[in-house]
């Protein structure tokens, strides 16, 4: 039995991140609703736990109808530690007092440590002068705690907040106003990893290579003895699903691969021969071109889109498991930030900002029980499992591919004609990205990038080609650098990999003319247009 940190989630977007944090310090932990009955808490004691932590929320922790943190956590005689409105929360029910700040403050902060306190003793980015440590955060708030509770002291401040971090260290009590889980937090992680590992006293045992044998025994378990029919994508997430499943259950795997008309270019063909030559898994290669492309015929709306290829998925699904006798189990790869985003998480209190074809999708009239074996999983810890596997790296680390692909990634309406274009102009983007070496890391861009691809745009724009006028199409490229797809940064591609990379579309995609680069981050921007 792992030891284990409890995360009580009360609806922030970025939830999850403690999480991964978490895990990614070497410590098995769980997430699960604000509103928690006493009895489970205390019931967790003699599970191994070693400290709760309170996530951040859009509600304001003042308000009659907000969550309220359970009495049992401050009872239980374990460390806790509020962020953002964990924090307020922690202030309010201990006698504190929480209020609308007059300055709000979204962003990037720089934070005073106050105390020396264990958790931020000998931490910061920075000193001031006057020998005062700094810290470069991220915060997102509206209200700030305006009276500290009882045994108290102040932590953290800035100009504007002046207790943006307090503790009860005779408790064990921390708590931040800034969001340490996200990566513009800089010294986030050594804040968690001080937390969990000294405060909390875990020994850090939770490793992707241990949770192989653990998943594949829980696979085993709700399998029985049943078939299974997956999904497959080519992508990571479905490709360490299937190579997890099929260690599981071997030849009582079967998985479906759907070219829907909107696949990459040579995918199809790519994807076959990777899984024959490394899995030996059983595969179905299923056209289902004709069919996706009719029904996205004349709808423009990303929503109506990603629901409408969902829907088609399913059917696919349910038509091949009809042919499958033994099949009970449809498997997804289903990963953390797919739920999140759908805000389908366990608490369904997050603010949804899209739907995810591969979750909460699946119609009751499907005669198939789900299994998601990574469902709990960050992209990261999927692929550090897919390596456990033993999966080759250019698998592993290949960049993400949405469900929907291409359909979400040509605004507007879907036709056949975009989606070819589309097609070549990525192709060509990812394959300079491969050629192209940065001197130096000694890694090409595409290892220096999370995630790349173009976007077709429903406009045209006038151009020249010889002496001639042209009136064609525009792709945008994106490319992001992140370490967990809920924040991330445009990359910042060199201006001859970007000039190579135009030149080479326009002059090569005949219906092209204009080529422009996303430098948008996430937030505001989300990674995929749509």
């Amino acid at each position: 039995m792992h030891q284990r940190i409890l995360i009580l989630d009360y609806g922030s977007q970025v939830t999850q991140l403690i999480a991964r944090r978490v895990r990614e310090a070497g410590v098995y932990c769980e997430l699960h609703p604000g509103d928690v009955t006493d009895e489970f808490l205390r019931g967790q004691l003699a599970q191994g736990l070693k400290g709760v932590i309170l996530s951040g929320s859009h509600a304001s922790a003042y308000e009659e109808d907000s969550l309220k943190v359970p009495p049992a956590v401050f009872d239980l005689g374990v460390p806790v530690l509020g962020i953002c409105y964990g924090m307020q929360a922690m202030a309010q029910q201990l006698g504190g007092e929480v209020s609308n700040a007059d300055h709000r403050e979204f962003g990037y902060a720089e934070v005073r440590a106050r105390g020396h306190t264990k958790l931020l003793n000998g931490i910061e980015d920075f000193s001031t002068p006057e020998g005062h440590g700094m810290l470069k955060v991220w915060m997102s708030h509206g209200d700030q705690v305006t009276r500290l509770p009882d045994g108290f002291k102040v932590m953290a401040s800035t100009d504007s907040c002046p207790i943006a971090g307090m503790a009860d260290e005779a408790r064990g009590f921390y708590a931040v106003q800034f969001h340490p889980e996200v990566t513009h937090t800089v010294q986030g992680q050594a804040l968690l990893n001080r937390f969990v590992l000294e405060i909390c006293g875990c020994v850090g045992d939770w490793n992707m290579p241990n949770y192989v044998e653990e998943a594949v025994a829980r696979i085993r378990e709700q399998v029985g003895d049943d078939e299974v029919i997956l999904g497959l994508s080519g992508g990571v997430d479905s490709s360490v699903a299937a190579a997890l499943i099929h260690k599981a259950i071997g030849d009582r795997l079967t998985c479906v691969f759907v070219d829907h008309g909107l696949l990459r270019l040579d995918e199809g063909k790519q994807v076959m021969k990777t899984f024959a030559e490394n899995m030996g898994v059983k595969i179905i290669h299923v056209d289902a071109s004709s069919q996706f492309m009719g029904k996205l015929s004349g709808v423009t709306d990303p929503e109506a889109k990603r629901k409408i290829i969902g829907k088609e998925f399913v059917e696919v699904f349910q038509s091949e498991s009809g042919k499958l006798k033994q099949a009970k189990w449809l498997a997804q790869g289903t990963i953390y930030p797919d739920v999140i985003e759908s805000a389908g998480a366990k608490t369904g209190k997050a603010v949804a900002i899209k739907s995810h074809h591969n979750v909460g999708g699946l119609p009751d009239t499907l005669n198939l029980k789900l299994l998601e074996p990574l469902r709990e999983l960050f992209k990261d810890e999927v692929r550090k499992l897919g390596v456990a596997l033993g999966l080759p790296h250019g698998m592993v680390y290949r960049h993400p591919f949405p469900g929907p692909g291409l359909g979400v990634r040509i605004l507007g309406e879907v036709k056949t004609e975009y989606a070819d274009l589309l097609r070549r102009a990525d192709a060509i983007f990812i394959e300079e990205l491969h050629n192209h070496i940065d001197k130096a890391s000694n890694l090409s861009w595409y290892d220096l990038t999370s995630q790349a691809f173009a976007v077709f745009l429903p406009v045209k724009s006038v151009g020249v080609m010889g002496d001639g006028r042209t009136y064609d199409y525009v792709v945008a490229l994106r490319a992001v650098q992140t370490t967990d797809f809920m924040t991330a940064d445009w990359a910042p591609l060199p201006y001859p990999l970007l000039a190579k990379v135009s030149s080479r579309i326009i002059n090569e995609v005949r219906g092209i003319n204009r080529v422009v680069y996303d430098v948008s981050s996430k937030p505001p921007a989300t990674i995929e247009w749509e």
